[in-house]
């Protein structure tokens, strides 16, 4: 069993009475005192785009959470914002802990917090561990991104930039990163008038043969289909507009041919048109 750091996540404790309300009122995903099981969620703007997204789970008395480091200072700042008096303790743990990914169900010494990542049919388990704990893991996260990369689980940071991207757009919708059975949080309105007038553009597609990693445009003939995101051994996933994919054959990137295929889980084609909105 091996344990791969993941440098660019910072854990977060949510503790206290109000922890897991708190988190129902304001995030996307489904949030629950389940030990053991990590659930895919979003912190939304008002207008529906993602502000910062990750998996939270429970242990001994807290949810743990992990967002990208570019967004951390202003994940945290938002959550004690929205706090207001609810009786919950928001603690940034990166000084002393650290987030890793493992393949299969890891040991767990003291201090040792699994998760099981159940997006996509399974997706290993997060881990966060003190940094005591975290000093034999490998410092190399590529067997993660190669898993993620063909599972086309998208991330905030490698794939999309904050407040650029709905929750749709990365199949969150279908990856169950959203309860649609709890109700209002910040941002519900937009993703639910998505799922019911079917106004869903853009959704994360596999690209096969890139010639290059990069944040590169995925172009159809002249024009621009979508963004390529995270690379690895020449296969990368995309956020595409599915309405502008009428035929996979004709994408290139970086002028290069690539090839385009859909993710076992997906429900959606190419070449659709959404709904009115």
């Amino acid at each position: 069993m091996s344990i791969h750091l993941r440098p660019n996540r910072v854990p977060f404790r949510f503790s206290g009475p109000d922890a897991e309300k708190l988190l129902n009122d304001v995030i996307t995903g489904i949030v629950r005192a389940e030990p053991g099981r990590a659930r895919w969620w979003a912190l939304l703007s008002p207008q529906g785009k993602i502000q910062a997204e990750g998996l939270v789970g429970w242990h001994e008395d807290a949810f743990w959470l992990d967002v990208d480091l570019g967004v951390a200072d202003a994940f945290f700042k938002r959550m004690r914002m929205y706090r207001l008096r609810a009786q919950v303790d928001i603690a940034d743990m990166r000084e002393g802990f650290r987030v890793g990914w493992s393949a299969q169900p890891p040991d767990t010494p003291d201090g040792i917090i699994p998760h099981g990542d159940d997006r996509a049919g399974g997706l290993g388990w997060r881990v966060i561990a003190p940094e005591s704990q975290a000093a034999g893991w490998i410092a190399d996260d590529q067997p993660f991104r190669q898993a993620r990369v063909k599972a086309a689980i998208a991330e905030l940071g490698p794939d999309f930039a904050p407040d650029t991207t709905f929750a749709h757009d990365i199949g969150m919708d279908i990856l169950q990163g959203i309860d649609f059975g709890k109700g209002c949080y910040v941002g519900q309105e937009v993703v639910s008038r998505m799922k019911h007038r079917g106004t869903a553009r853009r959704r994360p597609v596999l690209v096969s043969g890139v010639p290059q990693a990069g944040n590169l445009p995925i172009m159809v003939g002249d024009r621009e289909a979508g963004v390529l995101g995270t690379v690895v051994d020449g296969e990368g996933l995309g956020i595409v507009r599915l309405d502008r994919i009428v035929d996979p054959s004709t994408v290139t990137v970086a002028g290069e041919p690539v090839s385009l295929g859909l993710p076992f889980w997906a429900t959606y084609a190419f070449g659709e048109s959404p709904g009115a909105d």
